[in-house]
């Protein structure tokens, strides 16, 4: 029986501690003593989130199929344990074996928000692990990064020893196998690092010499050590079924975010919407074979026993076999009672037949994506749908028997404008008014419900709009009530409803998101300042962040609202993602002129994804 790194007095003290003792079903179980690599794989969140991270699933299956390695994980302590375990003295330990993780091999941390920064040296801190890679010897882990953050991860760079970038199933492998080379021949820290630098998809900071200009931006960006390489291609898994996927999930004790099991159809996305850093980093399309899903999914149902399964894709409309799969699941799970979740579904008549076939007479809300309120702003980001198209889904939708809708937009785009703005509370009306206009009294199941959210644009990193300026804090807000107000104006008031996401928090993750080496002094400053769990509201601190610019030095207005000149090196210009600067180039200047660019496909446009070898780009092609 293990024994629990936490004492129970400690247990009852705390929130939830179901959190922080591990043990759940499909856990794997090792010896520590008989493996020769044990890697702590950590989400800088609350367990609730990172136990729904489905790349952290994958990976930990992947891992733990290797006998030589024992991969176990750890997430952030809430606030509540992390205070007891500063005062206490109590290293950070893993959920499966209950030991510090500073005796670990490696420590993978992955990066999935900006907001989490400060949570990730929370874990290195109570991991009694040096923040600084620099000052780390022989005895500690290695610091790897991971995931859409590390297509950035210079804000980062002083905090890691070495990044993945690109789809963890490819070269993890490698890396592991070069360790425990590097090990049997008695070598060090620095000699695996040498060894790693050279894997594909690799980058080790500390090889790599950044210069400035005197106004700020990078003057060069070079190795200085004969190990690295000056350009790192992401890794990308070009045959998903050769692909390692979940055997047995982990199934928790206590209630998480996504309570289900999770079968990914594809990866990557056709559409290419010009705010997307996911459906370009992502590239290309795909897809999984439809008898490979079908017997993922009911191996993923029978070992877990949830009652619930969800597709995930960031456009699951776009799956070639999506009716056949839908079509098993409905025939599976019906008689099993379990429900059938298809998020990231477009608007169109197949969609809405598919839902009304895997929902319960209950309808849930429908969630529709505009992005934009405006035909003209929706041309300028490419999201490739009408306003014609979204009236006819919500009316096949209201007769469907759906009253509910939330519509999700964004404000700050590029290029706009105050009628733009405008534009989706005149939207919002709209639709509710093709639901009084179109459906009988006498078959509607009450009034229509109207939610319509807003967040504030941040241009990302490999998009076509990394260029561009973004808004200050003020002028999201000033933006945000120019909506409100518009829809005070409305018929239909009362069956709407607009709200909008922190201005603050927006603007912090734009600097985050686009910032060079020199903001890792800012997310360290604010760290020692008490900045923790930035991405919940409720402990979000703007003035902790505030003054520890003010501290650095660092301007953040440098980051956000500088439009940047198209020569301009980038932080991340090292990295090759698929996509080249070229192509993003080019769609930013055809954004600026409302110029759409087809789906990939319609047409290929060239972006570079092509040189992976297949994919979407090599669909009916001989």
């Amino acid at each position: 029986m293990r024994k629990l790194a936490l004492p129970d007095e400690i247990l009852l003290s705390i929130q939830q501690p179901a959190r922080y003792i591990g043990g759940e079903v499909n856990m794997c179980v090792k010896d520590p003593k008989n493996v020769e690599i044990r890697f702590a794989m950590c989400f800088p969140d609350v367990y609730e989130i990172g136990m729904s991270h489905l790349g952290i699933q994958i990976l930990y299956d992947m891992f733990n199929r290797r006998e030589d390695t024992y991969c176990e994980r750890v997430y952030s302590p809430w606030t509540d344990l992390d205070k007891i375990m500063r005062e206490q003295q109590i290293p950070l330990f893993s959920l499966e074996s209950q030991e510090p993780i500073k005796d670990f091999d490696f420590l993978g941390i992955t990066l999935q928000y900006e907001m989490c920064y400060t949570n990730i040296l929370q874990i290195l801190d109570l991991s009694q692990i040096p923040l600084h890679s620099r000052d780390r010897g022989e005895e500690f882990p290695i610091v790897i990064g991971g995931g859409p953050c590390a297509y950035n991860p210079e804000p980062l760079a002083e905090f890691f020893d070495l990044f993945y970038i690109g789809e963890g199933e490819t070269v993890y492998g490698q890396l592991l196998d070069s360790y425990i080379e590097n090990k049997k021949r008695g070598k060090g820290r620095q000699e695996f690092l040498e060894a790693a630098a050279e894997i594909p998809g690799i980058y080790v900071p500390s090889f790599y010499n950044v210069t400035y200009n005197s106004d700020g931006t990078i003057q060069g960006f070079k190795p200085n050590n004969p190990h690295a390489k000056s350009k790192v291609t992401k890794e990308l898994v070009v045959n998903m079924d050769s692909a390692p996927y979940i055997e047995k999930p982990l199934v928790p004790f206590q209630k998480v975010t996504q309570d289900r099991v999770v079968l990914e159809i594809q990866r990557g996305c056709i559409r290419g919407c010009r705010f997307c850093q996911a459906g370009n980093v992502y590239r290309p399309l795909r897809e999984h074979s439809l008898e490979y899903l079908k017997r993922h999914a009911t191996q993923l149902l029978d070992s877990t026993g949830h009652e619930e399964i969800s597709l995930s894709s960031l456009s699951s409309s776009d799956y070639s076999r999506l009716p056949e799969l839908v079509d098993f699941l409905i025939d599976y799970c019906s008689s099993r009672q379990i429900n059938i979740s298809l998020p990231s579904l477009r608007i169109d008549a197949f969609s809405l037949d598919v839902m009304s076939k895997v929902q319960d007479v209950k309808k849930s809300s429908l969630t529709f994506a505009p992005e934009a309120g405006s035909q003209r702003l929706r041309d300028v980001i490419n999201k490739g749908l009408t306003e014609e198209v979204i009236l006819q889904g919500a009316k096949e939708a209201f007769f469907g028997g759906w009253n509910r809708v939330k519509l999700y937009f964004m404000l700050g785009l590029p290029t706009e404008q105050k009628e733009d703005m405008e534009g989706i509370a005149l939207l919002s009306e709209k639709i509710a008014e093709v639901y009084y206009d179109t459906v009988p009294k006498e078959q509607r199941h009450g009034k229509v419900q109207i939610v319509a959210s807003s967040s504030f644009f941040v241009p990302k990193p490999f998009t076509p709009f990394q260029w561009a300026r973004m808004c200050t804090k003020d002028e999201f807000l000033e933006r945000a009530y120019i909506v409100k107000n518009k829809f005070r104006e409305m018929k239909n008031f009362k069956s709407l409803k607009y709200n909008w996401h922190e201005a603050d928090v927006t603007v912090l993750e734009g600097v985050l998101a686009r910032g060079d080496r020199k903001v890792g002094a800012v997310v360290e400053a604010a760290y020692r300042n008490g900045a923790l769990f930035d991405s919940w509201s409720e402990n979000f601190d703007n003035r902790l962040w505030m003054k520890a610019f003010e501290d650095c030095r660092i301007d953040p207005d440098f980051y956000t609202v500088r439009e940047r000149a198209l020569n301009e090196i980038f932080p991340w210009d090292f990295i090759d993602a698929g996509v080249s600067k070229e192509f993003l180039r080019r769609e930013w200047l055809l954004a600026q002129n409302g110029q759409v660019t087809p789906n990939c496909r319609q047409k290929c446009s060239g972006c570079g994804a092509r040189s992976f070898g297949g994919g979407v780009c090599y669909e009916n092609k001989n």
